[in-house]
């Protein structure tokens, strides 16, 4: 399976004396061993792969000693093989599993940078708040590994020329042709299905069947709420999954913002604030919040008690909601369509870098995403069919003048008035690699 963490990981390797230890890091099953196992295979002589979930006898080896020669010996002496500075790749998986093994990557930056070494961990954000020993801040590399987005999704299904193309027609403004944008939906709307965890998209493309992507889904929100109760103290775990439950509750909502009485009866902050910067942590939400003002640079004007949840991956979000497929397949106009699309655009500005927020002005008008591109203000409109009329986007437009605005739809490429029209199956070309 083609991801574009591959690319990501071949520069790494080609720091020279620039490069540090690497951690990946990313929520539950999006792919991480796999994608940096086979890199290690594809660009190493020799790989030592450490899990630290699975061989407690290795990870005894870090309580003793976290010097690098101490740590290469006994993993020479244990795998039986000569690890070699720049030809052996040396990869802890699960390391929030052993706190000292995460610390060691201090010491392999300023003692022994010669070595090539790749940590990942699942729940690594949860487990840096409540390690025992110091984090290596500033001796380590870290990359976000992301389900498949939609482009690695038609990779997958075999479509790479179709990718291209509309790459292609993105950044030239020219519609493609009616069946291949037919044909770009159909896919799209696929997507929303199965979305990017790649057991589901595998599970679906071995026989063609969504019921093997949705038993997928399901296996993992089971390991989602498995992680909530291991990570987490029972009264901490209950608050969690009560946040991560009303997910789809918040979304159906016509005001999506976040609330905490969703979640429980007079619910506030104080008693689930922490909850959800613990599914944040975990990489399973992504918190979209509020801009009071479209002027540079939007952090600056966020309001952080006005935010809306999105999920990782549209298709878990579809699985959890309960939405039936063939709403989705079909075109329906289920209202629930609505809040999966802007989850979808959600999760493809995220793995493109951009930090998410929405504008709303005194509860009259509300532009569902604005971004920072390098320096502008660009603020995205999301619509889940062809129907693309709004006065919010106008009203944004009046008052701050934007460059330009990008209206993602059903509806093909175009430019027209300063609203660049962009199809719902290209939102993965949209200021790809900002930050």
């Amino acid at each position: 399976m083609k991801r574009k963490m591959t690319e990501k990981l071949a520069q790494w390797m080609g720091k020279g004396d620039k490069r540090m230890p690497l951690i990946v890091h990313g929520a539950r099953q999006v792919g991480k061993t796999y994608t940096v196992r086979e890199f290690g295979l594809q660009h190493y002589r020799d790989m030592i792969y450490v899990n630290f979930e699975t061989n407690v006898r290795l990870a005894a080896i870090f309580e003793e000693n976290i010097s690098p020669q101490h740590i290469i010996n006994h993993l020479e002496m244990f795998f039986g093989q000569r690890i070699t500075p720049g030809e052996t790749l040396i990869f802890f998986d699960e390391v929030q599993v052993c706190e000292r093994a995460l610390t060691s990557l201090k010491y392999f930056c300023e003692d022994a940078p010669h070595y090539h070494v790749i940590a990942a961990g699942s729940l690594l954000g949860v487990a840096v708040n409540r390690t025992k020993y110091s984090f290596p801040v500033g001796k380590v590399d870290m990359l976000v590994q992301y389900p498949l987005d939609f482009e690695e999704f038609l990779w997958a299904c075999g479509q790479e020329i179709l990718a291209g193309q509309i790459r292609r027609c993105y950044h030239s403004d020219t519609p493609l042709s009616e069946a291949l944008h037919n044909l770009a939906l159909e896919y799209y709307r696929f997507y929303m299905v199965v979305g990017g965890m790649p057991a589901a998209v595998n599970g679906y493309w071995a026989e063609k069947r969504l019921i093997d992507a949705t038993a997928v889904h399901a296996l993992i929100l089971n390991a989602y709420v498995a992680d909530m109760s291991k990570y987490a103290s029972a009264s901490e775990a209950t608050k969690i999954m009560a946040c991560f439950n009303s997910i789809p509750a918040q979304l159906s909502k016509d005001n999506r913002k976040f609330q905490y009485k969703v979640v429980q009866k007079g619910g506030s902050t104080t008693l689930f604030g922490a909850s959800l910067d613990w599914l944040s942590a975990a990489g399973v939400i992504a918190k979209c919040n509020k801009i009071e003002h479209g002027y540079m640079p939007p952090a600056v004007y966020q309001s952080l008690s006005s935010f809306k949840v999105y999920m990782s991956d549209v298709g878990l979000l579809t699985t959890k909601s309960g939405l039936v497929a063939h709403d989705i397949l079909s075109g329906f106009k289920n209202s629930y369509v609505g809040a999966l699309t802007e989850n979808y655009v959600a999760n493809a500005l995220s793995v493109n870098g951009f930090s998410l927020y929405y504008w709303e002005s005194d509860s009259i008008a509300e532009v569902d995403f604005v971004v920072q591109d390098y320096d502008k203000v660009v603020p995205i409109e999301v619509k889940a069919d062809i129907h693309v009329k709004s006065r919010s986007l106008s009203v944004y437009m009046s008052k701050y003048d934007p460059p330009y605005a990008l209206r993602i739809s059903a509806k093909n490429f175009g430019f027209v008035n300063k609203v660049k029209s962009v199809p719902l199956y290209a939102v993965f070309c949209i200021g790809e690699g900002v930050n």
